[in-house]
């Protein structure tokens, strides 16, 4: 299993997520700490600025950016709208 630690800015931006949001992320942190490329994330590698981190869909419209910071360890950087997130 992949350990998974997070930024503080992720924790404040997942606490204002709506309530069904936040449940489906802790589900979907469960099967990431699995397998970051299960089909049920759509994990996507970011390029341009964001070169070097990926994103998975929590909903149509909420993503979290994340990067691999070892080979067993991923870091959580944001959540956000999907219009938002990459900026």
């Amino acid at each position: 299993m992949i350990r998974i630690v997070h930024s503080d800015g992720f924790l404040r931006s997942a606490k204002r997520l709506p309530r069904s949001t936040r449940e489906k992320l802790t589900r979907l942190l469960g099967i990431l700490g699995d397998n970051p490329f299960h089909p049920l994330l759509h994990t996507k590698k970011l390029g341009g600025e964001l070169a070097g981190l990926y994103s998975f869909r929590i909903t149509r419209d909420w993503r979290v950016i994340f990067q691999f910071t070892g080979s067993e360890t991923i870091r959580l950087l944001r959540v956000g709208d999907r219009k938002d997130v990459y900026a």
